[in-house]
C-alpha cells in the first residue's frame, strides 16, 4: 500500500534510539513472541539492503525479547531478577493486567494474580533497569484502574497515582489502547502518553469474515452502546461512510449495586434500522449484561439484519456462558475482540468469535519510537481504512459484475 511504502521511508531516513530490547511479562509473554517475531521480519528485510544501518550489529536479531524472572517468596513478596543487561537498551516493558491465569503460591494457597499484582510486577522490572537502560517504554494495552478515572465524591483516583507513580520512577514514554477515558493524559500533560485505538484491525477483521458485508450507508448503521463510546463510533462511521446510533443507560440513582448505580433501561437514540446491519463499537467487555441487551433491543425491536459486536477489551468477567445463549437466540452474528488481553481457548473456539490481531500493529509502533520517528502515520488510520475498504467494494463489485448483477449497470 502507498500509505505502507511512506511510512517505511520514515524509517529509513531516521536512527534507532539504542539497540532495541522487549521485556514481556508472563502476562503477555505469548503477545510479546509475536511482537518480536514481527519486528524480526521487519528488520530481517533491511538487513538484506546495502544501505548502511546504524547499530547494524544489533539491529536484527532473531528475538529481541529479554529474560526476567519474576519470583514470589512463600509469603507472597516478590522480586524482578533481570537476567541479561539492559544497559544502553532501548526496552519496551509489554504487561497485561487483566490475565488472571498467572498464578503464585502464597502460604501453601495457589493465588490468581489481580491487576494489582501485575502492575506491582511491572514496577519491580522498571526498578530492576532503571539507571542502566537508555530509555524506558510502558505498553500497558487494558490502562490499569482505568474506569477510575475521575473523583466524584471522596474516593480514590487510581489512574491518575499509577501514571504520577510511574513517571516518576523514570519511565520515558506510556502507551495505552482505547483508554476508558482519553483524558486521563491530562494527569501529566508533560509527559509522553500515547492512546492508540483499533478501528483498522476491527475492519479487517469484519471483512475478513463476512464476505457480504456491503458497507455504505445504505446497509451499514455503526452503534454506541452508551454516551462514552460515541466519539470513537462517529469517527469510525465517518471513515466508513455509514449512519450513527446511540443507546443511552438510564439508571437507578437512588441505590449502588456492585459499586455502581444500576441500569434500569438502555434507550436508543437514532434512525431506524429495518435491515440495516449494525456494527457496535465500544473499549471493553466486562460481564456482557449491557452489550447483549443493546444487541438484543437492535435485533427484536429495531429489527437490524445483522449485529456485529467489535470490542477492544473483551473480559468477560463472568464467563461466556450468556454470549452462547445470546447466539443461539440470534442477538447477534459476531463478536470480534482484540488479542490485547487474555483470551481464553474456550472463546478463540466459538463460531461466532474473530480475533482483531494488534501484534503487527504493536510491532511497527515499537519499531516507530525505536527509530524516533513520527507516529501520526500509524496513530490516526484513517487512510489505512479507506484502502481497506476500497479494495474489498472493489472485489465485491467485480463479484457482482461475474454475477450478472442488473443493479450496476
Amino acid at each position: 500500500m502507498a500509505l505502507d511504502r511512506s511510512l517505511n521511508q520514515q524509517l529509513d531516513r531516521s536512527m534507532p534510539v539504542a539497540p532495541l530490547a522487549i521485556i514481556a511479562l508472563p502476562s503477555a509473554r505469548q503477545l510479546g513472541e509475536k511482537i518480536s517475531s514481527y519486528i524480526s521480519d521487519f528488520r530481517r528485510i533491511d538487513s538484506n539492503s546495502e544501505e548502511e544501518i546504524p547499530y547494524r550489529d544489533n539491529y536484527y536479531q532473531d528475538s529481541y525479547l529479554m529474560d526476567v524472572n519474576l519470583e514470589r517468596f512463600q509469603t507472597g513478596e516478590g522480586r524482578a531478577v533481570m537476567l541479561e543487561s539492559a544497559r544502553g537498551k532501548d526496552v519496551f516493558i509489554l504487561v497485561d493486567v487483566m490475565n488472571w491465569t498467572v498464578t503464585y503460591k502464597m502460604n501453601g494457597f495457589v493465588n490468581h494474580m489481580s491487576p494489582d499484582d501485575h502492575f506491582q510486577d511491572l514496577k519491580r522490572v522498571i526498578a530492576s533497569i532503571q539507571g542502566k537502560a537508555r530509555r524506558i517504554t510502558v505498553i500497558m494495552p487494558f490502562l490499569y484502574e482505568g474506569r477510575q478515572h475521575h473523583r466524584s465524591s471522596r474516593e480514590s483516583l487510581d489512574a491518575a497515582l499509577m501514571l504520577k507513580e510511574l513517571f516518576e520512577m523514570g519511565v520515558d514514554n506510556f502507551i495505552t489502547f482505547d483508554a476508558h477515558d482519553p483524558r486521563i493524559a491530562s494527569v501529566a500533560p508533560l509527559e509522553n502518553f500515547d492512546n492508540f485505538v483499533s478501528p483498522y484491525q476491527f475492519l479487517n477483521a469484519l471483512l475478513a469474515t463476512c464476505d457480504d458485508l456491503q458497507v455504505d450507508k445504505d446497509h451499514v448503521v455503526v452503534i454506541s452502546p452508551d454516551e462514552g463510546a460515541l466519539d470513537r463510533t462517529v469517527y469510525f462511521a465517518n471513515v466508513i461512510g455509514a449512519d450513527t446510533g446511540m443507546f443511552y443507560k438510564r439508571r437507578d440513582y437512588s441505590r449502588i449495586v456492585g459499586g455502581k448505580n444500576p441500569i434500569v433501561a438502555h434507550e436508543f437514540l437514532g434512525e431506524k434500522l429495518d435491515g440495516k446491519d449494525a456494527i457496535i463499537i465500544d473499549d471493553m467487555i466486562s460481564s456482557g449484561g449491557s452489550m447483549l441487551d443493546t444487541s438484543r433491543q437492535l435485533k427484536e425491536q429495531m429489527h437490524a439484519g445483522r449485529v456485529f459486536v467489535c470490542t477492544t477489551f473483551g473480559l468477560f468477567t463472568d464467563g461466556l456462558e450468556a454470549f452462547d445463549k445470546a447466539y443461539e437466540q440470534g442477538w447477534f452474528d459476531k463478536l470480534v475482540t482484540t488479542n490485547l488481553t487474555y483470551l481464553p481457548q474456550e472463546l478463540l473456539d466459538k463460531p461466532y468469535f474473530a480475533m482483531a490481531d494488534m501484534s503487527k500493529y504493536i510491532a511497527t509502533i515499537i519499531d516507530f519510537f525505536n527509530h524516533d520517528a513520527a507516529i501520526y502515520g500509524i496513530k490516526v488510520q484513517t487512510e489505512k481504512i479507506r484502502e481497506i475498504l476500497t479494495a474489498y467494494n472493489a472485489r465485491e463489485r467485480k463479484a457482482l459484475e461475474s454475477a450478472g448483477d442488473s443493479s450496476l449497470k
